[in-house]
Parts: C-alpha cells; structure tokens; sequence
C-alpha cells in the first residue's frame, strides 16, 4: 500500500525544548534541560493486537475452508466462500503487510505481478484463485495454488506474533487502508473478475475505523471536535455502504454501481481522510 501520510516513528516528543546557546560570554553557563514527554499508548497498542491476531485467526479459518471448496471442486460454494474471508485480511492489512514477501502472495493482483517485471506463473493467491472461479469456471488446475495459499496464511499467523504494534503503525495503517479504497476498491480494479469490491470497500473502512476506536478515549483528551468529526465522516460512509447491502450478509457487485453512486462514496471518503490524518495529535 502507498502512505498518504509520513508520520514520526518516536513517541517520545520534546515537550519545551529550551536551547542554550553557548557563546564566549556564556561559556561557563549550565545550559537547561530539556523537558521531555513521553506519551504511554501501551493499551491502545495492546488493543490493536489483539484486534489484528484475531482478525487473521479468522482468516486464516475462513480461507482454510474456501480452499477445501477448491480442493472438493465445488466451483459455487468456493465463490460463495471467497469475499467474505477476504474481509478479515483487510481490516488487519496494516499488520498483514509488515511481510512484504506474505502479502503478495497471498493478495497481489496479475497487474502488480506485471508492474513488477515478473511472469503469470509467479502469481499465487486469492486473485489468481478469483480468475480460476470467475474467468474460467473451474478448480481443476488451480488445487496447488489453493494449497499455497493455506500455507501462506498460516505462515502469516505464525508471524503475526512477532510484529511490534507502535502508534504510527497504527496511524499510517488507518490512513493506507482509507488509501486503497480511494484507490482500487472506488475504481473497481481489486476484484476485477468477481466484482466483489465492496466487501474489501467496507472492510477497510472496518479496520480504519477500529483504529479510531482504540484512540478515540485519548483522542477526546485532545480534540473533541476532531472525535466528532470524525464519527460523522465514518457514519457518513457507512451509510453509503449500507444502501448496497444485498440483503443476505454482503453487498452487491461493483459494476451495478452507477457513476453517481461511485461519485458519492468517493467524495464521503475523501472526507474522511483529512480528519482522519489528523489522528497524529494523539502522540502528541
């Protein structure tokens, strides 16, 4: 994913730095110390971890039985199966992606593998699973990539454990997640063959707005206003969202959206990736 935003990386900020200034006249002066704050995030930290272990616990149990709808060539239910499993990837991919070799594996698209000068039979994972389905119809042929797939998600869980949340992880990671839905998910170019991009659409505004919700106490310590502005912009978007929900559970495909209606969910996330920016005051 690419940052809209670059954040420090130290939560230890100069509360009044106070420079002495050292001269002939002053040599023999004790310059004054300097004050330093250093903000305690340790809760919201813990908090997003635990949020992120189980959003890939989850993952990793939904992909295991999609994959077993591949393995057992039922072409329907493994459609069925596959956006809805992908929603837990994306609500923790500020986590999921701290693995650059992992993260493509198991969700880059054909047009990424090409961008980066590599052949289709270096392609794995979901997408590539979504052309089998969608594309051609089938499981036949596609049995070992399913395989794969199942182990790269549990080697991503196993890792998991090892990643160290820090407040700009978690900032940068709600303002990457909002990214790529201004991106690919507004312009249909995730889920290409399945049309299936309003899941990952709500999905990342999910893992974006849990974010929020761990920082909110300390944030209302700060800005009550932004807090405020803030619930609006996400209510704002979810309720766009909710007038595609498809009455069983999930959404509607992408290409029943009219331009109006792509119009209007790229505006109210546009609105939201100002303030939400704004989150950075926390560490503050």
């Amino acid at each position: 994913m690419k940052s809209i935003a670059l954040l420090s990386s130290s939560i230890i900020l100069a509360g009044s730095l106070l420079a002495g200034c050292s001269s002939s006249n002053n040599a023999g002066t004790e310059e004054p110390k300097q004050e330093i704050k250093v903000v305690d995030l340790s809760k919201e930290q813990e908090a997003y971890k635990e949020f992120a272990l189980d959003q890939i616990d989850q993952f990793v149990i939904k992909t295991d039985e999609f994959v077993q709808a591949i393995l057992a060539g039922d072409v329907e239910k493994a459609k069925l199966l596959y956006a809805p499993a992908r929603m837990f990837f994306e609500r923790s991919e500020p986590v999921a992606e701290s693995f650059g070799d992992l993260d493509p594996r198991i969700d880059a698209r054909l047009a990424d593998i090409k961008e980066e000068g590599k052949g289709e039979e270096e392609w794995s994972g979901y997408h590539k699973l979504e052309y089998g389905l969608w594309e051609e119809n089938t499981t036949k042929g596609y049995e070992e990539v399913a395989t794969q797939l199942l182990n790269d998600t549990k080697e991503l869980r196993a890792k998991v454990e090892t990643v160290e949340i820090t407040p700009d992880l978690m900032i940068t990671g709600a303002i990457d997640l909002l990214n790529e839905v201004s991106t690919s998910k507004i312009s249909g170019e995730e889920e290409i063959y399945s049309h299936t991009d309003l899941y990952d659409f709500k999905a990342n505004i999910e893992g974006a707005e849990k974010i929020f919700e761990i920082f909110k106490p300390a944030l209302t310590k700060k800005d009550t206003e932004l807090v405020k502005t803030l619930e609006s912009r996400f209510k704002a978007v979810n309720d766009l969202l909710a007038k595609y929900e498809d009455g069983r559970g999930g959404y509607v495909l992408f290409e029943s959206l009219t331009n109006e209606d792509t119009k209007a969910l790229s505006e109210a996330v546009d609105g939201l990736g100002e303030p939400l920016s704004q989150m950075a005051i926390v560490v503050e």
